[in-house]
């Protein structure tokens, strides 16, 4: 079984990292040995060993496939598992020599043992953990590794914090909520009897906008979706003016920053 780490975008665009498998993220940042960009995404492929990337990967809770494209870029053979109908379609679509499985996280459709890595980008909030921690064990080879990552706003910076105030609950999630989720939840959350202790990291992931590009992101998310019409326009205009007000956004392109959190725990 190979034994890496690599670090990829999530189904939502901009940068996510997780560990398939290798010594943990503690070791990773100064290993960076590949940068690929393209116009919503950056890759960085971390070689931890000799022997290249996971040979067996699934993305869990794949959406519409960018995560899977990227690991297949990685080298991995990986299987790509979704349980929305209308979402799985469109990963078919774009991804046609992949393989892809209906189901969730609770009822992966793959066999016992037959995975080196188990990734989930930006969904493990959504999963039933008490059903989809055993299935996540059962299809993981021992030593194999769970990956799970997160992007979020860095509101440590100042105009970011205006952003997310402004926004009212409308805008993208941010770091300090990151940090007090993964603080409630602690190195044992997945318990010792699957799972060794989780390690987690942190990275740097800024991201090119523009006031529209990032109105545009705001759009797509669910809070904005569910909002009467108006609202959403009030919302949106809002943080149009904040963003034309601020030196760092009102003219021309800028830099989002943005940070990855990350998780990994080994099967036992």
């Amino acid at each position: 079984m190979k034994a890496p780490a690599a670090l990829a975008t999530d189904p939502k665009g901009g940068l996510v990292w997780a560990l398939i498998l290798g010594d943990g993220p503690r070791r990773a940042s100064p290993l960076l040995d590949e940068i690929k960009e393209s116009s919503h995404r950056v890759v960085r492929k971390v070689q931890l060993t000799q022997t290249g990337v996971a040979e067996l990967a699934v993305d869990v809770a794949a959406g519409t496939g960018k995560l899977t494209a990227l690991l297949a870029q990685l080298g991995a053979d990986v299987t790509a598992v979704e349980p929305d109908e209308a979402m799985l379609a469109e990963l078919r679509r774009r991804l046609p020599s992949v393989r892809s499985l209906h189901g969730p996280a609770e009822a992966i459709p793959l066999a016992d043992g037959s995975v080196d890595a188990v990734l989930c980008a930006q969904s493990m909030h959504w999963f039933d953990m008490s059903r989809a921690l055993p299935e996540i064990a059962r299809v993981l080879t021992p030593g194999g590794a769970l990956g799970a990552m997160w992007n979020s706003d860095d509101d440590r910076v100042e105009w970011v914090a205006g952003l997310r105030d402004v926004a009212q609950g409308a805008g993208s999630p941010v770091r300090s909520q990151r940090e007090r989720d993964a603080t409630a939840f602690g190195a044992e959350q997945f318990g010792n009897e699957l799972f060794t202790p989780t390690d987690r990291a942190e990275f740097a992931n800024p991201q090119a906008r523009t006031i529209d590009s990032l109105i545009d992101d705001l759009r797509t998310h669910s809070a904005v979706l569910v909002m009467d019409p108006a609202e959403r326009e009030r919302v949106l205009g809002r943080v149009r003016r904040y963003l034309a007000s601020r030196p760092e956004t009102g003219s021309g392109e800028f830099e989002l920053p943005m940070v990855t959190s990350t998780l990994r725990s080994v099967r036992r």
